[in-house]
């Protein structure tokens, strides 16, 4: 058995990063234009080591051509054993260096693929890619399920588009799930999975796809597109990195765009993506939708704040929330050591057959008295 070794990122989807000090400077004036396209990839993500690590597994990949014309690329992997070990590294993420994760894989030659016990859709965060997501697609993998990853539009090896903050790429991973469906590439029980910018995009599938979709895993989704960039962007302005070149980029950014009003921003931005952001609702999405939801939210998110992961779980009865103390819009899709666990039970509940959703398993790391809160609201 060949044991290998791999640091690398799990999608932490740092969404509207682009406009974060951590980035590469934008020869951009206008804010607006961070919230119209992601610009470049995100610091974060180590992509050599991503990219050794896909092709160290076994995969299938290709192309689906989506309603919108957009080239769609979208990645396979089978149920199976890949000798799957995993630690959490806590470290650093202020100073623009990509992170590291610790996965260990010892995979068995020739691998056995299994028979699906379904199939879960994985989608990223903005400024991410599908294959970020390797370590939560080798999780599930391994629980039986057939994993596939979809780059977003904008993002990875995917066509560009008009970015619609869920709704136009809602409507791209439909036509992926139909074309692989077709293809008997997705099979079985259907789940979505997204996190960040994808967990909006997933809730709004769902919606879309009614009875299609059996269950929806939602990590730190915003509930409302324009009210997360008012609370999200100021932070970022206020973000003091460790180290001299992520200092000094997150003074040239509050320097061009500190100034500019917030509103008009999003109201520019609006206009040029057809698309209005304060209309951008998920929580209505996720008031519609058949499917049952397990929401996932850190406490510590400044970037998508704890408020809009609540105000997503008092939407629905059909959502089970958890929320995480100590964790924060990076971390979280990376604890894969507390969760993975979790989201594999919920998955795998009987209860989703039936006319009510499975409670999750709660981690002791979970703050329970704001989660009986929610609950109290919701129910009030």
């Amino acid at each position: 058995m060949k044991r290998l070794l791999l640091l690398l990122l799990a999608g932490a989807g740092l969404w509207l990063a682009a406009c974060s000090p951590l980035t590469a400077v934008s020869t951009s004036t206008s804010l607006s234009d961070r919230l119209v396209a992601p610009g470049g990839v995100s610091t974060l993500l180590d992509t050599p080591r991503i990219e050794a690590a896909v092709e160290s597994v076994p995969n299938r990949h290709g192309y689906v051509t989506g309603r919108a014309g957009v080239p769609l690329f979208w990645r396979a992997f089978d149920p199976g054993q890949y000798g799957l070990r995993y630690q959490y590294l806590a470290q650093p993420h202020d100073n623009g260096l990509p992170l590291q994760t610790g996965l260990q894989l010892a995979l068995p030659t020739p691998f056995q693929p299994q028979a699906p016990r379904g199939t879960v859709v994985l989608l990223h965060g903005w400024m991410m890619n599908g294959d970020a997501m390797l370590p939560w697609s080798l999780q599930l993998a391994q629980a039986g399920y057939r994993v596939v990853t979809i780059d977003l539009r904008n993002h990875g090896h995917s066509g560009a588009g008009p970015s619609g903050y869920g709704t136009f790429e809602s409507d791209d991973v439909i036509d992926v799930i139909d074309a692989l469906q077709e293809r008997d590439e997705v099979v079985g029980p259907l789940y979505l999975f997204g996190v960040s910018y994808g967990a909006a995009t997933a809730l709004f599938a769902a919606d879309k796809l009614g009875d299609r979709v059996t269950g929806v895993v939602a990590m730190e989704s915003f509930a409302n597109a324009g009210d997360a960039i008012r609370s999200m962007i100021p932070h970022l302005m206020s973000l003091q990195p460790s180290g001299w070149k992520a200092q000094a980029i997150a003074s040239y950014a509050r320097w061009r765009y500190g100034g500019q009003n917030l509103d008009q921003v999003i109201a520019a931005a609006s206009q040029r993506l057809a698309v209005d952001l304060d209309a951008v609702d998920v929580s209505r999405a996720l008031a519609d939708t058949r499917a049952c939801v397990l929401l996932l939210h850190g406490q510590d998110d400044q970037h998508v704040r704890v408020d809009q992961g609540r105000r997503l779980a008092a939407a629905s009865a059909r959502a089970h929330y958890i929320e995480m103390r100590g964790e924060d819009h990076i971390t979280l899709p990376l604890r894969l050591d507390l969760l993975g666990g979790v989201v594999d039970e919920w998955l795998a509940h009987d209860a989703h057959a039936g006319a009510h959703c499975p409670t999750p398993a709660v981690p002791r790391e979970a703050d329970r008295l704001a989660m009986a809160k929610v609950e109290g609201a919701r129910r009030g």
